[in-house]
This record gives C-alpha cells, sequence and structure tokens, in this order.
C-alpha cells in the first residue's frame, strides 16, 4: 500500500520503521529537516519537507493517489486538518493522533463528518494496557483475543515454578489445563518452540489457553493470584490521570506524586477520589514516607526514563509485587531485560502498534480478515488474530498433514463459544476465529501466509 506520514516524531519514525519492513510505499512529510534525514538515513522511505496541512504538498506526496494517510504531528488541530485535507484530495483511509480529552470527544461526535478511518490518543491508549497488566499482576503482560474468549499471557520462569524443567509435551497433564506455550525468551533469543523443547528457569514464556481455565491454571502452578488493592504512580501526566481514573472506577485506591504545585492542583480537580501528593518521586525518603513498601504495585510515569527506571528498580528492592515503567526510548529495553523491572511500557509502542493492527487489516480484507494484533516475547514475536473465511486454504484438513512455517504456530481456535489449544488432530473450520503467533522479521498479512504451499 502507499502510505504517507505526516510528522517525523517518536510515533512517526516507529510507525515508517515497521511499516517499511512489510513492504508498504513510505513517504514522510514533516518540516523538520534534522528529522527528516534521520528517517532518510536509517528507513528504506521517501521523504518530503513541508507542511502537511499544505495541499500543494500534499499533493506533492501523492496523497491523492494514496491508500492511507498517517497524522502524528504533535498538534491534534494539525492532525485533524491533514486528515481532512487528505479526503478531499482523494485519499482512502486515514488516521489521526488525538492527544487533548476535549478534541477527543469531539472527535468521536464528529468522526463521520471528519471523514477519519481512526482515531487514537496515545496516553489514554497506554493507560488502558496498563489497567489490563495491574488486574492481573502475576503476568508480565497479557493480551485477549475471541472476544475474552483467549488470553495469551506472558510469565516469567523461577526454580520453584511448576513449569521449570517440564518439556513442552507434559506441561498440559502436569498442570492438569490444556494449555500451549507459544513463545520462549531466553537470553537474547526467542523461539516459537516444539513439543520437545524443555522449561529452564530465568525463561519468560508466552501461554495461550482458554480465560476460564486461567483460575485453574494459576493454582495447579502455585502462582499467586493477589488483587491490586493500593497503587502508587509517581508522575502526574495525562497517562497518570487516565490510568487513575480506571482504578478508581473498580475501587482501587491511588496515591499520586507529583513535585509541581501546579499540576498537583489540577490533579485534584481531576481526581478529587485520589490522594495527590507534592513532591519528588525519585527520592527514596519521599517514597518511604508515603508507604511504597506497603504499595501492591508501583507505576513510574514521569516524562525521564532513567528516571522511571530507577523507581521501579528500587520498588522491586523494597518487595512490591508488581511495577510498570513507562520508557520512551526502548533501547533500555535491551538492557533491562534481566534487570529488577517487571513491565516496561512504550507509549510509542502502543500507538504505533494500535495503527499497524488497523493497516494490516486493510491489507487482509477480504481473504481472510485479520482482526487484531499484539506483540509479544518483548516485541520479537506477534500474535495475529484471523477469521478464517472461503478464502483460506486448506479447511477440515488436520494440521499433521499439512506443512506450516516453522516460524508459525496455530495457538489457538475460537469455534461455536468454546476454545480449542490445537494439536495435530485439529483443523481450520470456516467461521473459526483462530490466533496464530509468528517472529516479527516475517509478518502475516492473511491467514494463508502461514502454510508453506507445495509448488506445482
Amino acid at each position: 500500500m502507499k502510505i504517507v506520514i505526516i510528522g517525523s516524531g517518536k510515533v512517526g519514525f516507529s510507525l515508517a520503521e515497521q511499516l517499511s519492513k512489510e513492504s508498504h510505499d513510505i513517504i514522510i512529510v514533516d518540516n523538520n529537516y534534522e528529522a527528516l534525514q534521520r528517517a532518510q538515513e536509517s528507513l528504506d522511505v521517501m521523504t518530503l519537507a513541508g507542511n502537511g496541512t499544505d495541499p500543494l504538498i500534499q499533493k506533492t506526496a501523492g496523497v491523492d493517489l494514496s491508500d492511507l494517510l498517517i497524522a502524528v504531528t504533535p498538534t491534534d488541530e494539525v492532525n485533524l486538518l491533514c486528515c481532512i485535507l487528505a479526503k478531499k484530495l482523494g485519499c482512502k483511509h486515514t488516521i489521526a493522533r488525538v492527544r487533548n480529552a476535549e478534541n477527543e470527544r469531539m472527535t468521536r461526535l464528529i468522526k463521520e463528518d471528519l471523514h477519519l478511518s481512526m482515531s487514537i490518543n496515545p496516553e489514554r491508549a497506554t493507560a488502558r494496557e496498563m489497567f489490563r497488566l495491574l488486574q492481573t499482576p502475576s503476568f508480565i503482560t497479557r493480551d485477549t483475543f475471541a472476544r475474552g474468549r483467549v488470553e495469551l499471557l506472558e510469565l516469567k520462569i523461577t526454580e520453584k515454578s511448576a513449569f521449570c524443567g517440564l518439556p513442552l509435551s507434559k506441561i498440559s497433564a502436569t498442570l492438569n489445563t490444556k494449555l500451549l506455550v507459544c513463545s520462549v525468551e531466553r537470553g537474547q533469543t526467542t523461539t516459537i518452540p516444539r513439543g520437545s523443547f524443555t522449561i529452564e528457569a530465568g525463561d519468560k514464556i508466552t501461554i495461550a489457553l482458554a480465560a476460564q481455565n486461567i483460575p485453574g491454571m494459576l493454582k495447579n502452578a502455585g502462582i499467586a493470584h493477589s488483587k491490586v488493592h493500593n497503587v502508587m504512580i509517581v508522575g502526574g501526566s495525562r497517562i497518570a490521570v487516565f490510568l487513575a481514573q480506571m482504578l478508581l472506577q473498580t475501587h482501587v485506591a491511588v496515591k499520586i506524586i507529583e513535585k509541581d504545585p501546579e499540576r498537583c492542583k489540577k490533579l485534584s480537580e481531576l481526581l478529587p477520589s485520589a490522594l495527590i501528593i507534592n513532591d519528588d518521586g525519585s527520592n527514596q525518603r519521599v517514597l518511604q514516607e508515603e508507604g511504597i513498601s506497603k504499595m501492591d504495585a508501583l507505576v513510574s510515569l514521569t516524562g525521564l526514563d532513567e528516571q522511571n527506571i530507577i523507581t521501579s528498580m528500587y520498588a522491586d528492592y523494597l518487595g512490591v509485587p508488581k511495577t510498570i515503567t513507562k520508557l520512551s526510548r526502548m533501547e533500555y529495553a535491551a538492557m533491562l531485560k534481566d534487570r529488577n523491572t517487571d513491565t516496561l511500557i512504550s507509549p510509542k509502542l502502543v500507538t504505533a502498534n494500535e495503527i499497524i493492527r488497523y493497516v494490516r487489516a486493510m491489507a487482509s480484507s477480504g481473504s481472510g480478515a485479520m482482526l487484531s494484533l499484539h506483540r509479544i516475547a518483548g516485541g520479537r514475536a506477534e500474535a495475529c488474530e484471523f477469521t478464517v473465511s472461503e478464502t483460506t486454504h486448506h479447511l477440515n484438513i488436520p494440521f499433521r498433514a499439512l506443512k506450516i512455517r516453522r516460524d508459525a504456530l496455530v495457538a489457538s481456535i475460537a469455534r461455536a463459544g468454546k476454545v480449542i489449544i490445537p494439536d495435530g488432530d485439529d483443523c481450520l473450520k470456516l467461521g473459526d476465529t483462530v490466533v496464530i503467533v509468528v517472529e516479527t522479521g516475517t509478518p502475516i498479512i492473511n491467514l494463508n501466509d502461514i502454510f508453506v504451499e507445495e509448488p506445482f
């Protein structure tokens, strides 16, 4: 597809990087020459210097012949104007990043009038991701498929874990729960494992199972499943506001530490049920005085990655059961892989992944359409959800009789309200919802991409 991206900041660059790897024709428009030069030197994309709201610039970029325009500049109004203009010029689809809450509400009300295909608020999307993780603090990440019936859960394996030392072929029987290990992170490598693979201490594994079987799996595996009742948030950003609102609605006590007095006043107005502390959350004395050791979770949301990392590591050192760390620069993630950090979340990647799901769905429309996409295993693998259609190959043929790519795994099948964790005797049937796990280097655009077809 031909895609125009207006804005070459963190999100724009990340989008261009991922979409260009999927063989899309990308052009980036921005009036920041340094950012464009960085993109041109690092990525396989074209660039155009200029204002994205200028009709002449959009025509020069070929917006009128494009399949999609994505506007991710720092200004909501600019993004919306870019999308309106693009539709007038003939662009098929438009996506706008909208960060301001008032603009977001307005956009939802007049989305059709704006001719927007999609709008996304990065802060709200990030808060939603954090909220889901706080609902199940035993897991590093948690992704939901098939309308909540299928879950992919990431766990870190310790020497005391029931998974430790088990070959994959024996895990379901040992835990008395039908599940499938979809990926294993070990050191710097990620594997889509097979039945003879053995789990070791230190591994991070992603498992697929029916949502209704999670309590039984946790019990049989000896994994504590405690609920979060008290959460400390360091940093009073927009993400903090959205997250606190979600937590307070579920009767979770929220304490926010923010060092800017004016921001604290605003937080008190927006979150009357939360406890707002005007102090420096990076100070260990302050954290101790505010009872960090009694918290069920700490979420570090300041504007400095280094401060977020140190605060989360300190919370982990004190025994806080769950920590979530916001990162802008994901280069730190590899360095922190084996350190005392629990869950790392990047708003730019959350935003980019939401948009890429939409792009993949556009590309696969009509041929086993993609319903959703989640990055797992630290971004080294993807879990893609598809509908099985009339165009899907090899229907009703057992998997053991088919050739499926070595880097792909059929993780689950949802059929007539039931969840199937498949083995070689199972097959795809018309109307199924199926989750495929695949390494990120070889993306799946439609369901037929998993099959290795015999040459004629």
